[in-house]
């Protein structure tokens, strides 16, 4: 058993697609008209056979409430992995991405959390080696 696809809730399909794609850098992997909506996935452009983000509308009436109360108290919605935090926040920077907490050391890992421009926070995280003891 291995996780495929995860939803992500999104405040608008397209703009959510645009950013995923065109701003972090993962790629398109499904895009199924659905009615008013889309069944619409992303990827890893490292992996794109890999576990794939659901780019949901919010138009169950609990996701709306659920959402907005994470992002109010500053909880990501979920978590990226990445290579150098560091390097990631500057590229998202230059391309005018907000992030509400810079690149912090939090044990054995460095976090950065921005906002997807879609009703999310989203938490990048590098796992850094263990420092020996002195």
């Amino acid at each position: 058993m291995r996780i495929q696809t995860v939803s992500v809730f999104v405040d608008d399909q397209q703009r959510a697609l645009d950013f995923y794609t065109g701003v972090l850098g993962l790629v398109l992997v499904a895009d199924v008209p659905l009615g008013d909506f889309r069944w619409l996935t992303v990827a890893s452009a490292e992996a794109p056979d890999g576990t794939a983000l659901s780019l949901e509308p919010k138009n169950h009436p609990a996701v709306p409430p659920f959402t907005t109360a994470l992002a109010a108290d500053g909880i990501p919605f979920l978590q990226l992995g990445v290579a150098d935090v560091q390097a990631e926040h500057d590229r998202l920077v230059a391309a005018g991405v907000r992030f509400t907490t810079p690149p912090t050391a939090m044990g054995p890992v460095i976090v950065a959390v921005l906002d997807d421009t879609c009703g999310n926070l989203l938490q990048l995280a590098q796992l850094v080696e263990p420092q020996p003891e002195p």
